[in-house]
């Protein structure tokens, strides 16, 4: 206990080092505190995110900065009909080794830290399985063989939400894998501002300081599922996921119960970010959007009446 007494300690400079985190990364990103800061809590909760939002809003750039400067080794996937499981898993090829023919697994993009799958949804249902086994058992098999993946390791996926012709919708079983769904949304206009005197001029480009290690990294996640949460507050963000499963009236399937573990861890890394050395109320309800978002399928009534599943979970938190 005299380990955890000391870590809980050493969370208020915790909040020093995730400002200075923060402001690294907005040396090349403006604005979008809030979509930085869920993909932080992914990371803290050693977890996958689905990234949405229209085309040219900086999600690449972004998810590379943050691997930067978390000094994570990074890749990424442009997912398109065409691409085939071993494009991203790696294949054996057959080499010459002293005259004899020998076959070598040469490694994919997946074996990585940081995996952006940019456009998910264009992936064929076979490719988008491949990484699903990555995402959740971080390991990859080939043939007979299975290879374990570096960790820490994350997928973060974007998918565009517009242009849905030639896609390959997620299946709601998948969805459920991504810890949180996060908006990206448009920049607010003086950011704008800032986003185009930064890049119309004839700069070098920002370089990034990398701030935590690995290690580091990992024992922050370990730290993220110490942090106490009351009882009661356990019992609210329980109450609002099996609200999601009797509100018939907007909802016609509700969040499974990955939704609230996923819900609690979310809540304990958003305290850790703020430098808190507990669950606040106010977390679970912050971290109750992004975490159920896409976990909700709405009823024709509430899809007919124009409402959004953001709008339905602020019903429920009422």
């Amino acid at each position: 206990m005299g380990k955890e007494m000391e870590s809980v300690k050493n969370i208020e400079k915790l909040k020093e080092t995730f400002s200075n985190v923060t402001k690294e990364i907005s040396k090349v990103i403006v604005g979008q505190e809030e979509v930085i800061e869920q993909i932080l809590v992914a990371i803290l909760c050693d977890a996958n995110a689905l990234l949405e939002s229209y085309p040219g809003l900086g999600k690449t750039t972004m998810v590379k900065t943050i691997a930067n400067v978390l000094d994570l080794k990074f890749s990424r996937i442009q997912n398109t009909p065409d691409l085939m499981p071993s494009d991203i898993i790696g294949t054996y090829v057959i080499e010459e080794d002293k005259g004899k023919k020998v076959f070598r697994f040469q490694k994919g993009p997946v074996f990585a830290n940081v995996i952006l799958a940019d456009e998910i949804n264009r992936a064929t249902p076979k490719t988008q399985s491949a990484l699903l086994e990555a995402m959740q058992e971080k390991q990859v098999t080939v043939g007979n063989q299975t290879f374990e993946l570096e960790r820490p390791f994350f997928v973060l996926a974007t998918q565009n939400p517009i242009d849905m012709e030639g896609t390959y919708p997620l299946p709601e079983a998948q969805v459920d894998r991504f810890l949180l769904k996060i908006l990206v949304g448009y920049p607010k206009f003086d950011d704008e501002m800032e986003i185009i005197n930064r890049y119309t001029k004839a700069s070098a480009d920002a370089g990034v300081r990398v701030l935590l290690s690995k290690e580091s990294l990992t024992l922050l996640q370990n730290l993220t599922r110490q942090v106490p949460i009351a009882d009661d507050i356990k019992k609210r963000a329980l109450e609002i996921v099996a609200k999601t499963r009797t509100a018939k009236d907007l909802i016609e399937y509700g969040a499974s119960p990955r939704a609230s573990i996923g819900l609690i861890l979310a809540a304990k890394a958003k305290a850790l970010l703020d430098g808190r050395k507990y669950v606040s109320a106010k977390d679970v309800e912050d971290m109750a959007y992004p975490v159920l978002r896409h976990r909700l399928i709405l009823n024709f009534k509430a899809e007919r009446d124009g409402k959004t599943p953001d709008d339905v979970i602020r019903e429920i938190l009422k």
